[in-house]
């Protein structure tokens, strides 16, 4: 069974070609990140319009790719939700119109559970496994018992990880997104914890990064680095101090990630494995905390290979692929967010 997954929930332009036998023949991405970079975030409206200008050809790139024509298609799975309203509209509108002039099937995706199984696509994880999701624009953890069935245990209460890394990014002046860039200045200085950053909802599987965010702020305007009124860096040439910044809030994450975890773990000890994914999950050194941990706690680690963390339609055509084998699909009034 031949899967096209297309992905427009934020500000990637995504396709990919899956069959249920042959695995993931295509992945292809349109980034929009130099549209919004001079805004240090995303710009729903220019997010909508580059989908516009972008997802026939994207899409058929990724049938060429792949090999297939769009008569080979069986179904068309898409984004419906969560995400920016308007760039949700241009993929699950799109994928509708496709479908119905080719007479195709339809099934509407949920984003995070594309996240969820992501790590599925390249191993073969074991049931049941906590999935940790972290990207910009979520941060949360599953138990997940097989294939379409997980539950939510534990999601931020405000900013998502990812969230956290962009906006102390802009907070020191640096540039969007935030995460590259404050690794690598934090590997210059060997990942030291500088500040010791406060780690919030230490008792729950709840994650809550605003606060996080404040302290950072705070501590830079106790520094005498940062101008409240002005909203201003105040030390832009002091590459130290960025570095110390970026330094402690990575570890100051990682460590907060590793305690969910293990309050995790403790309360369903029978799970086999631990599943990493999202956009953060390219940072190594987060990689390499999580590596270290479920070692040390006799669990086995899977994450996507860096294609399948930040939005991608492989993960979308994936779910895809097991929903239309259980006969899942989605009807022609599918709307976004519900």
């Amino acid at each position: 069974m031949y899967i096209l997954g297309i992905e427009t929930s934020c500000d990637e332009t995504a396709a990919a070609v899956y069959h249920t036998n042959l695995g993931m023949l295509s992945n292809v991405l349109f980034s929009q990140i130099k549209l919004h970079a001079p805004f240090g975030g995303v710009i729903p409206e220019i997010a909508s319009r580059a989908h516009v200008e972008k997802i026939n050809g994207v899409v058929s790139h990724a049938l060429k790719k792949a090999n297939v024509t769009l008569e080979t298609i069986d179904t068309i799975a898409v984004t419906h939700k969560p995400g920016l309203p308007g760039a949700l509209l241009i993929g699950t509108c799109f994928a509708k119109s496709l479908a119905w002039a080719q007479h195709k099937k339809l099934i509407g995706i949920n984003h995070l559970e594309g996240h969820i199984f992501s790590a599925c696509i390249e191993n073969n994880v074991p049931f049941p496994f906590i999935c940790l999701t972290a990207s910009g624009g979520h941060t949360a953890m599953y138990l997940v018992h097989d294939f379409g069935k997980y539950e939510v245990i534990g999601e931020t209460i405000d900013d998502a990880a990812g969230e956290a890394f962009d906006k102390v990014a802009k907070l020191v002046g640096l540039p969007y997104p935030g995460g590259p860039i404050i690794e690598k200045l934090a590997q210059e200085v060997g990942f030291v914890d500088f500040f010791n950053y406060p780690r919030p909802q230490k008792k729950t599987l709840s994650f809550s990064f605003s606060g996080l965010k404040t302290a950072v702020l705070y501590d830079l305007v106790k520094r005498g680095a940062y101008e409240l009124k002005s909203k201003t860096f105040l030390q832009e040439n002091d590459d130290v101090l960025k570095k110390q910044v970026a330094s402690s809030l990575i570890v100051c994450i990682a460590d907060i990630f590793q305690e969910k975890l293990l309050l995790a773990i403790k309360k369903y000890p029978a799970i086999k494995s631990i599943c990493f994914v999202g956009g953060v999950a390219c940072n190594n050194y987060i990689k390499k905390q999580f590596a270290d941990f479920a070692h040390k706690h006799n669990k086995q680690l899977f994450t996507p290979s860096r294609q399948y963390c930040t939005d991608n339609g492989a993960m979308i055509a994936f779910v895809g692929g097991y929903k239309a084998q259980k006969g899942n699909f989605s009807t022609f009034d599918l709307d976004i967010l519900e």
